[in-house]
């Protein structure tokens, strides 16, 4: 079949948060061909993404993301890695990019599926699925108080694992992160896994980072992620080599397969996090996940947005039966919530990809539209993009 369309809707919350929660906008992106429609998310800022997907050509290696999309075959898997290492080459200049096609590869994968009445998961040649754990993930509260009350919702949601990330962590001193921490894990119980999530808050600063270890070890964490910049490899093995027994997370920030191998072969994570909606894709986070597994490292999905993110970000690994957790978005906002149905978790608070064709969900455009975002680009009066109507 050939790709007719490719399609962008910025959707936005009537109010958005300075705060790390990605689902208070989202960028969807549908692809059409051959009577069926595939659907994605890109995993970026929503406006800056559109324009990298028409912006005019700077130069040969610098080309609007959309270039060649359009026309295309799309019979295969192999036609999305060949029309993926081309938006590589012809947009190697350009750092938007890879967000940008995130969300395309994504939807290709989709409308691929439909048209073979296969799911995902069986394209990427895994031949069952497995489910994981899924991992309630949410922010620090205000205060220590609000983290229990996080922690405590989380368990009566049935949760067995929770993440607390972001918030006021690393800003308001060590011992303030320690009664986060301590708060967190009274919340959850004795038997309850605990990620921390500290969103890059020391940049370069393994000092800094250092001096939560004692903390984290006391409460059992289960893994310290993002505490350094994504490209800090050299500080992550150095934080690691000092305190091997807090198992060290990273790589949602990944944007190639490579900066994901940096990430295990350099910064000696033990945890990769890969979001499919910034990688590139569903393919380039296939890889990932096989070097993974290949190098002895547990591979885990990043996804703070909606539940067509989530499935997207589940195809991957689902057909992994050692790589056992999921992250969960547990409290997205309502717009996360209205994009598609939620995945849901079983009695054992188990999740696993679907078995229906392409990615498995749906996407209710009618829905959406009181989220819808008008936006035009234009350059010298002639416009390049303006939104679709629903």
């Amino acid at each position: 079949m050939k790709i007719e369309a490719v399609d962008f809707w910025y959707l936005r919350m009537p109010v958005v948060e300075d705060i790390g929660d990605g689902s208070q906008d989202a960028l969807l992106v549908r692809v059409s061909g051959g009577g069926q429609e595939g659907w994605g998310e890109c995993e970026a800022a929503p406006v800056t993404s559109i324009a990298a997907a028409y912006a005019p050509m700077s130069h040969e290696a610098c080309k609007p993301v959309l270039d060649g999309v359009i026309g295309a075959t799309l019979d295969d898997p192999d036609d999305i890695l060949r029309l993926s290492r081309r938006q590589r080459r012809i947009c190697m200049d350009h750092l938007q990019a890879p967000h940008t096609w995130s969300g395309i590869e994504i939807a290709l994968w989709d409308l691929l599926g439909k048209a073979r009445s296969a799911p995902v998961w069986s394209l990427l040649g895994h031949r069952k699925v497995f489910p994981k754990r899924a991992y309630a993930s949410v922010l620090f509260g205000a205060s220590p108080q609000d983290t229990l009350q996080n922690a405590r919702q989380a368990v009566a949601a049935g949760f067995t694992a929770a993440k607390f990330g972001w918030g006021p962590f690393g800003t308001a001193g060590v011992e303030a992160d320690r009664d986060h921490l301590l708060a967190a894990r009274e919340g959850l119980g004795p038997e309850a896994m605990l990620l921390v999530d500290a969103g890059q808050i020391f940049d370069r600063d393994v000092e800094a980072a250092a001096e939560r270890m004692a903390a984290l070890e006391d409460v059992r964490a289960g893994w310290f992620e993002e505490p350094f910049g994504g490209e800090c490899h050299k500080q992550y093995a150095a934080l690691k080599a000092r305190f091997p027994n807090v198992p060290i997370a990273g790589g949602e920030a990944a944007h190639s397969v490579e900066m994901a191998e940096h990430a295990m072969e350099f910064g000696r994570v033990d945890f990769i996090q890969i979001d499919t909606g910034r990688i590139g894709g569903i393919g380039p986070a296939s890889a990932v996940a096989e070097m993974a597994r290949q190098g002895g490292i547990q591979f885990v999905n990043h996804t703070f947005t909606s539940h067509l993110a989530l499935s997207a970000s589940l195809q991957p690994f689902a057909g992994y039966e050692a790589f056992d957790l999921c992250e969960y978005p547990a409290n997205p906002k309502q717009l996360a919530r209205d994009i598609s149905a939620s995945l849901q978790c079983d009695a054992d608070g188990l999740i696993s990809a679907s078995e229906k064709p392409g990615l498995g969900v749906d996407v209710d455009l009618a829905k959406l539209k009181k989220y819808l975002q008008q936006v035009e680009i234009s350059v010298n009066g002639k416009i390049l993009y303006s939104t679709p109507p629903i």
